[in-house]
C-alpha cells in the first residue's frame, strides 16, 4: 500500500514537473512530412542541419534551467540570511535615522527640566522585558511587561502612592476637564477600581452619596436587589451597615458595562484615594489618566535647584575604580563608591568640590534599595543613580557614547503596596529602562537632595 502511494506521489511529482517545462519549453512542432509525404526527400536533406539545431537548443535550454535554479538558491538563502541572522534590521538601521529616544525638555543655566507638559504615562515605553511574582496582603501577584509597552499597562496607582504626583487626590472630574473627557460617555466598567468597591466603601469615597436613596442610584439599587435587598425609598447610608454588603462586591453583583460613569452622583469628585483598595488599580484603568501630561502634578513642579553642576566628561567602562560618586540609592546613599573594574561614568563639573565627582552609569553598578517586605525583590537591588525630581522614578545614566561625548539617562521605577497593619513597602526602583534625558559635554544637569559630597 505504502508503495502504491509512494509511486502515485512520484508520478503526481514528474507530471507537475513537465507541466512546468512545457510552460517554459517551447511545444514541438507537427512535421511538415507528416502533413505532406511528399516533402519527405527535401526534409532529409536538412536532417542533419536540424538535428545539429536541436541539440545547440537543448544544451541552450538546459544551461538556462541550471542558471534559474542556481540563482533560485542564491535568492532563497539571501533571504533566509536576513531572517535568522538579521541583517535586514542592520540594514534599515544604516537606512533610517535614529528615532530620537529623550523627553522633551526646558533648557536652563541650571539644568534641564522635563518639559512636564508633554510628558505623559502614555508616552513613558519600556525598552526591556522582565518579570516578578511576589507576596503581598496574603496573595501571590504577579508583574509582567514587554519592551514597547506603555508603563501605564503594568504601573498601579499604588506604585506612585505618596510622591509628588499625589496621584490619591486626584478625580475623574480633574481629569476629565484637562482632557475634554465627556464622563456621560463612558461606563462605569472604564473607571477598573469600581470592580471591588462595595455599598460602604462607595459611601465613604463618594460626596453625598450615603444621603441618596436608592431608587435615585440606579446601579446600586440594581445591585441591591441582586442581593435580595428591596429597599428603594431607603437612604444608601443607612444600608451600608448591613453585615452581609461589606464585602459583596458591586463588579459581582452588577455588569459595569450597562451603566454610565454618571449614573452615580458624585463619583466624579470622589478622590481616588478615598476608594476602597485604590491602590490596585492600574494607571490605564483610569479615564484619561495616561494622556493626562504631568503638569497637572503640581509636586513636580517644584524642583529643587540648590544642587547643580555640569556634564565634564564622559567615560566608558574600562574605568575602575571610581570613589567620588555622588551617586547611589535612598538606602545606601548617595556616595557610593564604585569599587570594580567597569566603572562608566559621567565626570561633572562644579562649585568647590563639585568639580570631579562621579555619576556611576547604573547599567554597570547596583545598589541596595526599597525598604519593608518589597525591598526583597530584584535581589534587593537597583541601578545606582539619583533622584532629582522626586519619589516617583529614578534618573539613572544608562548609555555613554565616548565619541560623541553624550549619555542617556532613562527613568527606573518601583512597584510599592501598603500591607494593613504593617505600613507602606516599596521594592528598589528595578523596572525600566524607560529612555529619559540626553545630555552632552557641558550640558547642565540638576542632581537634586542630597547635596553631600565624598571626601
Amino acid at each position: 500500500m505504502n508503495q502504491q502511494q509512494e509511486t502515485s506521489v512520484k508520478i503526481s511529482n514528474q507530471i507537475l514537473i513537465y507541466f512546468m517545462l512545457s510552460m517554459i519549453k517551447p511545444s514541438k512542432p507537427i512535421p511538415e512530412s507528416d502533413k505532406n509525404p511528399g516533402l519527405e526527400a527535401n526534409n532529409n536533406i536538412h536532417s542533419q542541419r536540424v538535428l545539429v539545431d536541436k541539440k545547440y537548443l537543448q544544451r541552450n535550454y538546459d544551461a538556462k534551467i541550471r542558471c534559474l535554479i542556481f540563482f533560485g538558491l542564491i535568492f532563497f538563502l539571501f533571504i533566509h540570511s536576513f531572517w535568522k541572522y538579521g541583517v535586514l534590521n542592520q540594514a534599515i538601521g544604516y537606512i533610517l535615522p535614529p528615532a530620537s529616544a529623550q523627553v522633551p525638555f526646558v533648557e536652563s543655566e541650571r539644568g534641564f527640566i522635563p518639559e512636564w507638559s508633554r510628558l505623559k504615562f502614555s508616552d513613558m515605553v519600556i525598552r526591556e522585558d522582565g518579570k516578578i511574582t511576589y507576596r503581598a496582603n496574603g496573595r501571590t501577584e504577579t508583574r509582567e511587561w514587554k519592551s514597547g509597552q506603555s508603563i501605564a499597562e503594568f504601573l498601579k496607582l499604588g506604585d506612585f502612592e505618596d510622591t509628588e504626583l499625589n496621584l490619591e487626590t486626584l478625580d475623574l472630574g480633574k481629569i476629565s476637564r484637562a482632557q475634554n473627557l465627556r464622563l456621560n460617555n463612558l461606563r462605569l466598567s472604564d473607571f477598573q477600581l469600581m470592580n471591588w468597591q462595595t455599598l460602604p466603601s462607595l459611601s465613604r469615597a463618594v460626596p453625598g452619596l450615603a444621603n441618596k436613596s436608592v431608587k435615585d442610584v440606579k446601579p446600586l439599587d440594581d445591585f441591591l436587589k441582586r442581593q435580595g435587598i428591596f429597599a428603594s425609598n431607603r437612604r444608601i447610608g443607612n444600608l451600608a451597615q448591613i453585615p452581609r454588603l461589606q464585602r459583596a462586591r458591586l463588579g459581582q453583583g452588577i455588569n459595569l458595562k450597562n451603566y454610565k460613569i454618571t449614573d452615580i452622583p458624585g463619583l466624579e469628585r470622589a478622590r481616588f484615594g478615598g476608594f476602597g483598595n485604590w491602590q490596585e488599580s492600574f494607571i490605564d484603568g483610569v479615564p484619561g489618566l495616561t494622556d493626562l501630561t504631568w503638569d497637572n502634578f503640581p509636586g513636580l513642579l517644584n524642583v529643587d535647584l540648590s544642587f547643580v553642576g555640569k556634564v565634564d566628561l564622559v567615560l566608558r567602562d574600562i574605568e575602575a575604580n571610581r570613589i567620588r560618586s555622588i551617586s547611589g540609592s535612598y538606602q545606601q546613599g548617595f556616595n557610593v563608591p564604585c569599587l570594580q573594574d567597569n566603572c562608566a561614568h559621567a565626570e561633572m563639573a562644579g562649585i568647590g568640590r563639585t568639580t570631579g565627582v562621579q555619576w556611576i552609569s547604573g547599567k554597570v553598578q547596583k545598589v541596595r534599595g526599597g525598604f519593608g517586605i518589597l525591598k526583597a525583590l530584584n535581589g534587593g537591588k537597583e541601578p545606582t543613580g539619583r533622584n532629582p525630581f522626586g519619589s516617583a522614578f529614578k534618573q539613572v545614566i544608562w548609555e555613554i557614547d565616548e565619541s560623541t561625548g553624550s549619555m542617556q539617562t532613562a527613568m527606573f521605577f518601583r512597584i510599592c503596596k501598603t500591607i494593613p497593619f504593617i505600613g507602606r513597602t516599596c521594592s528598589p526602583y528595578f523596572i525600566g529602562p524607560v529612555p529619559f534625558i540626553e545630555y552632552r559635554e557641558k550640558d547642565p544637569i540638576i542632581f537634586g537632595k542630597p547635596a553631600t559630597l565624598p571626601d
